[in-house]
């Protein structure tokens, strides 16, 4: 079976330009001869498995600690909660009437800088609450890959996040 999907994580320019040359391009080359049309889409990075572990951790510690208006809420709750104050969202009733849903939560879709705010807030939240957190919970939430240095021989560069610029 042919691959049909592929991800390739670009760090910085001569890294991604050896990545799409190895990877991308022989892939969607032999793909359009085979007559398949393809679509390449760009975007920033998703959260990483290190900042879904931390935020678990820390929604879980809010559930075991935290009273809300007379409930204790569930992990999975908490998120809702959370990523609601975040993103500023709007909630609309169900569809019984009986109760509110917020529109547009999903922390699966967040960068890595959205998450590091949901993280940031939970931490704020649960410290005015006296919230008494798990090692896990304090382990930050940086992936090893953004800590590398540089290889040997190349200058350590700065990339801005939001404009890309390199300094």
């Amino acid at each position: 079976m042919t691959q049909t999907r592929l991800t390739v994580a670009l760090y910085n320019p001569q890294q991604a330009h050896a990545a799409i040359m190895a990877q991308v391009w022989p892939l969607c080359k032999s793909m359009l001869m085979a007559g398949h049309r393809m679509t390449i889409e760009l975007r920033k990075e998703k959260r990483s498995d290190a900042q879904n572990r931390v935020m678990w951790a820390r929604l879980t510690d809010l559930s075991e600690q935290v009273d809300w208006y007379g409930r204790q809420l569930a992990a999975e709750d908490w998120k809702h909660v959370c990523s609601a104050s975040l993103k500023k969202m709007d909630v609309v009733p169900n569809l019984e009437g009986t109760g509110f849903v917020a529109l547009g939560l999903s922390t699966s879709a967040m960068t890595k800088a959205e998450l590091s705010d949901m993280n940031e807030l939970i931490m704020a939240f649960g410290a005015s609450k006296g919230v008494n957190w798990c090692v896990a919970s304090l382990c930050g939430d940086v992936d090893p890959l953004d800590t590398l240095p540089p290889a040997k021989g190349q200058a350590k560069v700065t990339i801005d996040a939001e404009t890309g610029e390199i300094t």
